[in-house]
């Protein structure tokens, strides 16, 4: 099995238990570490999750995996939280997070609104419409940022 059919199957499953445990899955990473492969799942809830969050969904799911058994080589289970910097994945954590500080990292140069090409945006995130996601950036400029170009985007912690 492909690491990517490996990616959806376990994404599948994962969401599916998370849900049943009252958590959320944010994201998932299968890849190559040294000799072995690790598969890490990032969880959260509203108030953020505990140690003991992390180790029922790890126990429980450990268990799925058993039973699945799709995963041919050698892998470590890693679960933890999304940490302070979260990932923003999807279409409904842009929603999620408007107001939030954030930092997007675009596939290619892209104009805010002052003309300046960039690549890094860090900003308030503002929301998200018809798949353009808007942010008021530090400067003060706006930035409308197609979500099929995005790369990468984080929560940026405010101190």
């Amino acid at each position: 099995m492909s690491q990517d059919s490996v990616l959806v199957k376990v994404t599948s499953l994962a969401e599916s238990l998370a849900a049943s445990l009252g958590l959320e899955l944010v994201d998932v990473e299968y890849q190559r570490a040294g000799r072995t492969m690790v598969l890490r799942l990032f969880i959260d809830k509203d108030g953020g999750v505990t140690l003991d969050d992390c180790a029922d969904f790890s126990h429980e799911f450990s268990q799925l995996l058993d039973v699945e058994d799709f995963i041919r080589e050698h892998y470590t289970l890693e679960v933890s939280s999304p940490g302070l910097d979260r990932p923003i994945k999807r279409e409904q954590d842009y929603v999620r997070y408007s107001g939030r500080l954030v930092k997007l990292r675009t596939f290619e140069l892209l104009p805010d609104s002052a003309g300046n090409k960039r690549k890094t945006f860090l900003g308030t995130l503002i929301g998200i419409e018809n798949g353009i996601v808007r942010i008021q950036l530090k400067e003060g400029q706006l930035a409308d940022i197609p979500l099929n170009i995005i790369a990468k985007a984080n929560l940026e912690f405010e101190f």
